[in-house]
C-alpha cells in the first residue's frame, strides 16, 4: 500500500469517526457542488449533513465504493458510467441537478475570428470531455466531425476537417485553467473555470448550450444507499425550486439548473 493510499484512508478515517452515526457524508467539488450542498446545509435543518471538498488526489467514486463516503456529486452521467466500467462498480444516480457549460476561453485572442492557422487548443484528456470539447469546436465552426451531429463519444480521430489546423493538446482538467498562458484556446469544464475566477456567462468565447444537453451534473450513492432517507431528503434538495433560485442567483448563467 502506497504512502497516499494510506494517507487518503487516514483522511477519510479522521472524517468518520468525527461525524456523527447519522451524518451523510457527501464528497464534492469545491465549485459550485460544495457551495450548492453547504446552502442547503444551511437551510434544511433536519439533515445531517457532512461535505467533503475534493483536490485533485480523490477519486470520489474510488471513496463511495469503499464506502469512505455515502454519496457525492461532482459528476455528468457519461462520466459516471466511464467509471463504473473502469473501477468494476455499479452506481445509482438518485438527484440531477444542474449543468455546466463547457467553454472556449483564451488569454490571447479576443474573438474566435481572431484566430490563428496552427494554434494550440487545450482539452481535457478524459474521454467525455474530450468528447464535449470535440463538438463544441465543430459547433463553433473551427473543426468538423465524421458521422452524425449526436453526442456519441468521439475522439481526435474523428475530426474529418481541420481548416485552421488546430493542435489539440490533451491535459488533465484541473491544469486546463494553466494552459491559457500558452496554448491560444483552452476549453475548460465550468467548475474549474469559476475556480479560476472566470466567469463562463461572460469570459467564454463560446459556450455549450443548455438545452438537450446531456452532461448534467448529478448526485451519486451505492445501490444499497439508493432509498436510504438522508439521500432521498437531499435529493429531495437538490432538485427543488429553492436551490434552482440559489443557483441563478448566485452564477448568473454559469452554472444552470436543470429544474427551473
Amino acid at each position: 500500500m502506497t504512502k497516499k493510499v494510506i494517507a487518503t484512508l487516514a483522511l477519510f478515517s479522521m472524517f468518520s469517526t468525527s461525524a456523527s452515526a447519522a451524518a451523510l457524508r457527501v464528497a464534492a467539488d469545491p465549485v459550485p457542488h460544495s457551495e450548492i450542498l453547504n446552502h442547503i446545509k444551511q437551510t434544511d435543518k433536519k439533515l445531517d449533513l457532512k461535505v467533503i471538498e475534493l483536490n485533485g488526489n480523490l477519486n470520489a467514486n474510488e471513496l463511495l465504493a469503499r464506502g469512505d463516503v455515502d454519496a457525492n456529486y461532482f459528476q455528468h452521467v457519461p462520466y459516471l458510467r466511464d467509471q463504473e466500467k473502469a473501477l468494476g462498480e455499479k452506481f445509482s444516480v438518485v438527484a440531477t441537478v444542474h449543468i455546466e457549460p463547457l467553454g472556449i476561453y483564451s488569454h490571447k485572442v479576443k474573438s474566435l475570428k481572431d484566430l490563428t492557422d496552427g494554434a494550440q487548443v487545450a482539452v481535457p484528456n478524459n474521454v467525455t470531455n474530450l468528447s464535449r470539447s470535440l463538438y463544441l469546436l465543430q459547433d463553433s465552426g473551427l473543426i468538423k466531425l465524421k458521422g452524425s451531429q449526436s453526442h456519441s463519444l468521439v475522439t481526435t480521430a474523428d475530426i474529418s476537417d481541420n481548416p485552421h489546423h488546430l493542435k489539440i493538446i490533451e491535459i488533465e482538467a484541473p491544469q486546463l485553467p494553466r494552459a491559457l498562458d500558452d496554448a491560444q484556446l483552452a476549453i475548460i469544464n465550468g467548475n474549474y473555470a469559476l475556480q479560476a475566477g472566470l466567469v463562463p456567462s461572460k469570459d467564454a468565447l463560446a459556450l455549450e448550450q443548455a438545452k438537450d444537453n446531456p452532461y448534467a451534473n448529478v448526485l451519486v450513492t451505492t445501490p444499497k444507499l439508493a432509498h436510504d432517507p438522508r439521500i432521498l431528503e437531499l435529493a429531495k434538495d437538490l432538485e427543488s425550486k429553492q436551490t434552482a433560485e440559489f443557483i441563478n442567483q448566485h452564477y448568473q448563467g454559469s452554472v444552470i439548473p436543470v429544474n427551473q
